[in-house]
């Protein structure tokens, strides 16, 4: 615990030590200008004293007139008669325009019932327009109404005027002039004599602590800025300036000036305070090396803003971190400029206070910089920074406002039609609106009124309740559907989006029976589905169960119990089949196998699959033609794969074809598609319906007393489909025929 506070008072020394450097620093650097200097009079400070006193010279001796003076040379101009007449606009317009200010106060009296506050009104418009119409009229009111307006703004200059005059006269105990018009001639001075050749006698090197001449080459002559003293009163016909005209003489600060004025008092400290100020700008350039030094040594970064507390300031928006970093910049600056001041002005008392603040606020913006810092660091993109400001923030709201606006606005003209009949109703209505408004304003509105309602309102209302109608016809309906009821189809009724939309509502309809329909056609097709599978596997399942129980009986022959194995063996094996063939197309159907692609002549697999069946093609007494090309045909397969089809529909040809008929087998490439087709004759009825032959479990034997797993031509559609062919079976009667379309491989 005791470390812990050492280390403490470790850093705030090192704060206080940095900041006092930093004050320093930057005071030597703001106040260089008047402190570098070795006399007061040479500082910029002195001459903002000395260009404020000769403004004051220029207000009170070169463009001083009295008050009466100007108000007797007060006139007024053609120019400025025309455009106070028409300041307000022409006759006629000032006259509405005050008639429209009382008509209003007017006819709420009227309607108080308030006669006395309407006379009262009245005689004041018609005052205010008697007096409108005498300015027109004549130029005399306009002109003395102008000149009153002159007098009233010389009075309020003379007021501010002699809000300066005691400065003034302060200025007047310091300085000593003597200035001349090189044009006129004319002299301005506070000296007992106006004499040129004696000004030397007043104003030297012996009665002045400064002097300043015109001309040198230094100052050249002396010209006052024509700006007034006194601003805001633009009205008032100050006497003529020429800023053109230049002055010649000296300004001097007079040694026998009161040690109280503010100009001795500074002149008095500035030797004290140019002391402190090297002894302050030393002091504080030795701290803050002194800080740099130790701050590397106790690792004060580290410690004063701890990492701990890096993504609790990233959470603050970045532009507020930036304005709340400019602040405290801001303050630091004003808290140097005041403690310098304090400095200079040996103010000690005050110098603790003042370094404290100092420190506390130069500490928080160096926290604040070195988290600024590291945030400045992680920064990726410009996007990702203005995503987490204010203003981006603020601007991001006011864009999806304004966004939505747009959508709300595109997507009631989403169709054109609708939007702009909607558009032109709420016109016509709200143009009802405001014909019925302007009825209760002036009563000869409603000639226009009543034709309107009997030509556009009644028609339009009519058309209104026969579309409502429709539409409640269509929302019933379509709430219907959504129960699942189906009510009778809609009415079209011509072309409008009424139309439309029960068209649409009724082709929706047959869509949900058609659906329905297929749903039904689904959980047959499902039901037969386990029922296959359940009478498939359990088929082979009970011989198995069967003859295992009968191996059992100890007084078995050895041909009954080989005979029995037998069958338990070719059962079984069955039973394998039926299930490697289940869990085959069931991967298929997921999308869990995998092809393993290559270069393959189709020609020669199929006649590798076709050799496999010779002896059970010589059983069957079904005749094979096989039409093939001489050359071979590639194709970028999965052999393994394709060969499983082959043999799954060679399988079935065999099984299925009626005996003592003919199996077609033709292979064709062209427009880079191979082409392999299998044609034979059924020996069972098939389904019209094409589509089943590929669900699961369905075979052509109905009985099911053929061998087989109901899932070849399942497989072989999967296989296809994966290899990104097509697979398509045809039947015409008892002609069952199936075309297998594979793309071939680039040459």
């Amino acid at each position: 615990m005791d470390t812990k506070w050492r280390n403490r008072i470790k850093i705030i020394g090192w704060l206080v030590l940095f900041a006092f450097g930093v004050g320093g620093v930057i005071s030597a650097l703001i106040n260089e200008n008047d402190y570098y200097q070795r006399n007061y009079f040479k500082t910029s400070q002195f001459h903002h004293e000395l260009d404020t006193f000769t403004q004051y010279i220029h207000a009170f001796e070169i463009t001083y007139r009295t008050k009466e003076e100007m108000k007797e040379a007060v006139t007024v101009s053609k120019n400025e008669i025309e455009n106070q007449r028409y300041h307000d606009g022409s006759l006629t317009e000032q006259i509405r325009g005050i008639e429209q200010q009382y008509q209003p106060r007017i006819d709420e009296a009227r309607a108080n019932k308030n006669e006395k506050i309407a006379e009262i009104y009245v005689k004041e418009r018609d005052q205010k327009i008697d007096e409108v119409t005498k300015n027109f009229e004549s130029d005399e009111n306009i002109k003395k109404s102008i000149m009153e307006e002159k007098i009233e703004n010389i009075e309020a200059y003379f007021k501010e005027l002699e809000n300066y005059r005691q400065e003034y006269e302060n200025y007047q105990e310091t300085f000593a002039y003597y200035l001349k018009n090189t044009e006129t001639g004319q002299i301005f001075s506070n000296l007992p004599t106006k004499n040129s050749e004696i000004v030397d006698q007043y104003i030297d090197e012996e009665n002045m602590y400064y002097i300043a001449s015109y001309p040198t080459k230094e100052n050249g002559y002396l010209v006052f800025n024509q700006d007034p003293l006194v601003i805001g009163y633009h009205m008032v016909d100050l006497p003529p300036n020429n800023s053109n005209d230049l002055y010649e003489g000296k300004i001097g600060v007079s040694k026998e000036a009161p040690l109280t004025n503010m100009i001795m008092q500074n002149y008095q400290n500035y030797d004290n305070q140019r002391i402190v100020y090297w002894i302050y700008t030393l002091a504080g350039i030795l701290a803050l090396a002194a800080s740099g030094i130790l701050g590397k040594r106790m690792a004060v970064i580290g410690k004063l803003a701890p990492s701990k507390w890096q993504s609790k300031y990233n959470s603050i928006p970045f532009d507020a971190a930036l304005f709340l970093q400019g602040i405290f910049i801001i303050a630091s600056m004003a808290l140097i400029d005041n403690t310098s001041y304090i400095y200079f002005n040996i103010a000690a008392d005050d110098i603790i206070i003042n370094l404290g603040f100092l420190t506390i606020v130069i500490g928080l913006t160096m926290v604040q910089a070195i988290y600024l810092f590291n945030r400045l660091k992680t920064i990726t993109s410009e996007k990702d920074v203005w995503r987490k400001t204010i203003i981006g923030r603020v601007l991001k709201r006011t864009k999806n406002f304004f966004g939505a606006i747009v959508n709300t606005f595109r997507n009631a003209f989403l169709n054109r039609r609708v939007g702009t009949q909607v558009f032109l109703l709420l016109t016509i209505v709200f143009s009802f609106g405001i014909l019925t408004a302007l009825i209760f304003v002036d009563e000869d509105f409603i000639a226009l009124f009543i034709p309107a309602i009997l030509i556009i309102g009644l028609p339009l209302m009519i058309l209104i309740i026969k579309r409502t109608g429709y539409f409640n016809q269509i929302l019933s309906n379509a709430s219907a559907l959504a129960k699942g009821e189906f009510k009778p189809d809609l009415s079209i009724v011509g072309g409008s989006v009424f139309a439309k939309l029960a068209e649409d509502i009724n082709q929706m309809k047959s869509g949900v029976k058609t659906s329905q329909n297929a749903q039904a056609k689904s959980e047959r097709l499902k039901t037969e589905l386990i029922t296959n599978v359940s009478h498939d596997l359990r088929t082979p399942l009970t011989s198995i169960i069967t003859y295992s129980d009968l191996l059992k009986n100890p007084q078995l022959s050895e041909d009954e119990r080989n005979a029995y194995i037998e069958i338990i063996d070719r059962k079984s094996k069955r039973l394998k089949v039926l299930i490697d063939d289940l869990f085959e197309v069931s991967k298929m159907a997921s999308g869990a196998i995998e092809l393993t692609k290559a270069k393959v002549d189709i020609v020669q697999l199929l006649q590798q699959s076709l050799a496999e069946y010779n002896e059970t093609m010589e059983e069957s007494h079904v005749q094979f033609r096989v039409s093939n090309p001489e050359h071979p045909i590639y194709a970028f397969v999965d052999g393994q794969k394709l060969w499983r089809v082959f043999d799954n529909i060679i399988g079935n040809i065999t099984k299925y074809s009626l005996e003592h008929s003919r199996a077609y087998i033709i292979i064709k490439d062209e427009n880079h598609q191979v082409m392999i087709t299998f044609k034979n004759v059924s020996k069972y009825e098939l389904s019209e319906n094409i589509d089943e032959l590929f669900e699961r479990f369905k075979r052509g034997d109905e009985s099911r007393h053929t061998d087989g797993s109901g899932l070849g031509l399942a497989i072989a559609k999967s296989i296809i489909d994966l290899h990104g062919g097509t697979l398509e079976i045809d039947v015409d009667g008892d002609l069952f025929k199936v075309t297998v379309i594979l793309s071939l491989l680039d040459q």
